[in-house]
């Protein structure tokens, strides 16, 4: 059948209305889709620092964060962090006028709060296995600690009777009660003293990094619990007390003592030889303790000054043990030869030799003093207090796994470091911290040259505040051209670098 022109027309009009309506329909819901999204934008398009442009919602797109439940208040997401399996949120608040207000950070806590009893578990988790354990072990190590740790079970419980037999049979007293209670106090002693030991040993990788510092510190505590254990003749009654406390200090300094004997003996071995090493090097150490003793013995028959003798036995002591660290040549870069290393290379373009090095090391820098220049693997709270500081230099390292500051109020130098950071970036945020230090130290010389020249009566004058945002991009011009120069320095002096020496934080921003 023929169809009339009219009615192909009406045919054509109902088919063009249809697609019209569905063009309608798309690009209603199209220009509602942009509508919302511009009001999401415009909403946060405020967020200004003193009146940098970096909006806040694009600082969120790019770092990942979105921060919705913040949208509607005065709180603003800065950054998130995670340490371990923690994780925290840090947002600060705005004033009315958009600005953010001075000391508004703030930490939220994204980690459900756990159990005591998980609590107590990763408390013992942290005295009992290594870091990273399982995977910084071999299968073989769990075994080996569960025997090892019954033997000395079985080693224990037969000290108790030796020790109460031994007293008995040199005649402590002819009374049958004296020598059992004599023998509680001396186990109770030496009990003290394990205890201590136990405590130390969480100590665990600063016996890598700070193997001198901590082969020092042992032996100034060796001589402290020597003078407490000489102190007992001066209050008897007290025996129990000073006892227990000078064998805590004794066996701290023993676990250190032993924790850093192979590294030290490891350095000297050349070869597959670090068995023939160490047993050559613990026999030099007998027959100098044995020659001692006698030496002691013969001068105790004369009867002389106690305190005289001890001091100066003491101070003997704690020299040789100064000499001692100091002859030491490790190959690594710890925090304190990485900063040796620096200096040197920023100063005169050179890395010093690793006998240089291992000379100009600070021995006295121990591992838990908190006033170290230079925190790296730092708290994003300890390093910011204002978030206009922290949206200022984070484009300076929009590239880096890192970011360096420097907060005035603290006087130190702060590197976080990003989830992605590698063992190349954890070195270069360490190198890149003490370039800025260097920076700052070199600014504070201007400035307090600055005032004496003022009080002289000179009038060329060099500003008195320092600007820290140029510090830090000029810092960051320096590090990108001169970071593999020192790296191929370091190399040729004979340095290995390692960021698990360098002791980083745990910290990461993500």
């Amino acid at each position: 059948m023929k169809q009339s022109p009219n009615t192909n027309a009406n045919a054509t009009a109902q088919s063009l209305t249809s697609q019209e309506s569905c063009l309608l329909v798309r690009e209603t819901l199209r220009i509602s889709a942009n509508l919302a999204s511009n009001a999401g934008v415009s909403s946060n398009s405020s967020s200004v620092n003193d009146g940098a442009a970096i909006p806040l919602m694009d600082e969120n797109r790019r770092m990942g964060l979105m921060g919705e439940e913040f949208r509607e208040s005065s709180l603003k997401l800065i950054c998130c962090e995670k340490m371990d399996a923690r994780r925290w949120k840090y947002v600060a608040e705005k004033d009315p006028f958009g600005n953010f207000k001075n000391n508004s950070i703030r930490a939220l806590s994204l980690h459900t709060p756990q159990s005591p009893l998980d609590e107590l578990m990763a408390f013992a988790r942290s005295y009992v296995v290594p870091e990273g354990f399982p995977d910084s072990v071999i299968p073989s190590y769990v075994p080996y600690m569960t025997w090892r740790a019954l033997k000395h079970f079985f080693g224990g419980a037969m000290g108790v009777f030796t020790t109460q037999t031994l007293l008995s049979s040199v005649g402590v007293s002819r009374n049958r009660a004296a020598p059992g209670a004599v023998a509680i106090n001396w186990i109770l002693k030496d009990g003290a003293g394990r205890v201590g030991k136990m405590l130390f040993s969480r100590q665990g990788k600063k016996f890598d990094y700070d193997l001198k510092q901590l082969r020092f510190a042992g032996d100034l505590l060796l001589e402290l619990g020597a003078g407490v254990e000489l102190a007992t003749a001066a209050a008897p009654h007290l025996f129990l007390p000073l006892a227990c406390a000078a064998n805590v200090l004794k066996n701290v300094a023993a676990v250190t003592s032993t924790s850093t004997r192979t590294p030290i003996y490891k350095a000297f071995a050349k070869g597959e030889n670090i068995g023939d090493v160490t047993a050559k090097g613990e026999c030099v150490s007998n027959i100098a303790d044995l020659l001692g003793t006698g030496l002691s013995i013969m001068i105790s028959k004369r009867n002389p000054s106690l305190v005289t003798t001890f001091g100066l036995l003491s101070c003997g002591y704690l020299f040789s043990s100064y000499r001692e660290v100091r002859s030491v040549v490790l190959h690594t870069l710890n925090r304190a030869r990485f900063s040796v290393a620096v200096d040197s290379f920023v100063k005169t373009g050179q890395v010093p030799s690793l006998q240089e090095g291992n000379m100009q090391e600070n021995i006295f820098s121990f591992p838990w003093l908190k006033d170290r220049p230079v925190v790296l693997g730092s708290r994003f709270k300890d390093a910011f207090q204002d978030p206009g500081a922290y949206l200022a230099i984070e484009p300076l390292f929009e590239k880096e796994k890192y970011i360096v500051t420097y907060n005035p109020s603290k006087g130190k130098i702060y590197a976080l470091l990003k989830d992605q950071a590698k063992s190349d970036d954890i070195l270069k945020a360490a190198f890149h911290a003490h370039v800025l230090l260097h920076f700052i130290h070199s600014s504070n010389n201007c400035r307090s040259s600055s005032r004496s020249q003022q009080e002289h009566g000179h009038s060329n004058l060099i500003p008195t505040t320092a600007d820290f945002g140029l510090h830090i991009a000029d810092s960051c011009k320096m590090v990108s051209t001169s970071y593999g120069h020192f790296k191929n320095k370091a190399a040729e002096q004979g340095w290995r670098m390692s960021e698990s020496l360098l002791n980083p934080g745990r910290a990461r921003l993500y």
